[in-house]
């Protein structure tokens, strides 16, 4: 047996609700619009199929855990609803593939939409989710988890879409490379599909994935519903909740979006008021808010999370539901330690999206003098 029951927490339509606010911050503007996934999810649980969290540390060392996640455009997977079982026909495929079952399903990122489909696939497959994930919030491509950074081979892989076509990678020379072709597939699929990478070991996931992410991304969206019915700032809950700070208030006064080889590029231009009134700010966007620049100096840059907030609710506003004259907050969050290691910053640093100009500072540290855009 995985687990005793016990140790698992069983998910509610109440933990639904705060993990969709909680997972959309953690996303600093990408992995899907989280509201669909909720209905998804909410759908399966009255259905009478209940979703239980396993707490990362109580996982066995020789426990099969396959991650997931859905792959392409955010603008897609928001247009586009999935059919549903994309991601079990992955579970099972890999099943097949390998001769073994499945003990668990991982999360590959806890931000955005990406945070509910490990759910609802674990709760049709019958498995629990590992309360953990490998990215700690949402970045635009597949190796750049702490699963791949830290050693794990994603292939054989499985990719399925909502037209029923199961696809198999069975090697790639890196994981790089793994990416690039997956990338390729999902332009052909529509933009938007599911993939489940190749199963690992209990032991690996304890040691390298984000820890206690659904409990994190769950409390962090009860934070800000606590804030807002006691009528307090959401903002700063969350900036408090997550050792994060305030960078920016202001409204949206440009906005340029394209779909390019699987993504969503562009960026966002923002006058600022009330303390910043007078500056001019710029987001980058690749899926994700990748960096923050203010007057002409950059101030937050991944690894580290950008996110943009309605300026009146606290919560997080996606790539895709960004709109000229939208009146936000822009906060910087601190991104988790296994992301700040040499090795982990060639992938998910600068140099990862072809900003090698700029040098990755923690936002706990940045002086805005020492990062010229």
């Amino acid at each position: 047996m995985l687990s005793r029951q016990s140790e698992m927490r069983v998910v509610t339509e109440e933990d639904i609700d705060a993990l969709e606010i909680g997972s959309a911050i953690l996303g600093t503007g990408g992995g899907g619009n989280p509201y669909i996934g909720k209905l998804r999810a909410k759908q399966v649980l009255r259905e009478g199929r209940p979703m239980r969290i396993l707490p990362l540390q109580a996982l066995p060392d020789d426990a099969k855990v396959v991650s997931l996640g859905g792959i392409g455009a955010p603008l897609v997977s928001h247009e586009r609803i999935k059919e549903g079982r994309e991601g079990l026909r992955c579970v099972r495929a890999l099943e097949e593939r390998f001769g073994f079952r499945i003990d668990a399903i991982a999360c590959e990122e806890i931000g955005g939409q990406n945070s509910m489909e490990p759910l609802i696939i674990a709760a049709l497959a019958g498995l629990p989710v590992v309360d953990c994930d490998g990215m700690g919030r949402a970045f635009p491509e597949m190796q750049m988890t702490t699963y791949s950074i830290y050693g794990h081979c994603s292939t054989p892989s499985v990719m399925c879409d909502c037209h029923g076509n199961v696809v198999t990678f069975d090697h790639a020379v890196s994981e790089l490379w793994h990416e690039k072709m997956a990338r390729a597939c999902v332009v052909a699929q529509g933009g938007a599909s599911t993939l489940a990478s190749a199963p690992m070991d209990g032991i690996f996931v304890k040691r390298f994935a984000i820890p206690d992410s659904y409990t994190k991304a769950i409390s962090l969206g009860r934070t800000v519903r606590a804030a807002q019915k006691r009528h307090e700032d959401p903002v700063q809950a969350i900036c408090a909740f997550e050792h994060g700070k305030q960078v920016f208030t202001g409204k949206i006064v440009d906005l340029k979006r394209h779909l390019k080889g699987g993504f969503v590029r562009g960026e966002a231009i923002l006058d600022g008021f009330d303390d910043f009134q007078g500056d001019t700010a710029q987001i980058d966007i690749q899926n994700e808010y990748l960096v923050f620049t203010r007057n002409g100096v950059v101030e937050v840059i991944v690894p580290d999370l950008v996110v943009i907030l309605d300026n009146d609710t606290g919560e997080a506003i996606s790539t895709e539901m960004l709109r000229y004259g939208q009146r936000v907050s822009v906060l910087a969050l601190p991104c988790h330690p296994l992301l700040r290691t040499p090795e982990a910053l060639k992938v998910v640093g600068p140099s990862g999206f072809g900003l090698g100009h700029l040098t990755y500072r923690p936002m706990e540290e940045t002086d805005r003098k020492d990062m010229p855009a």
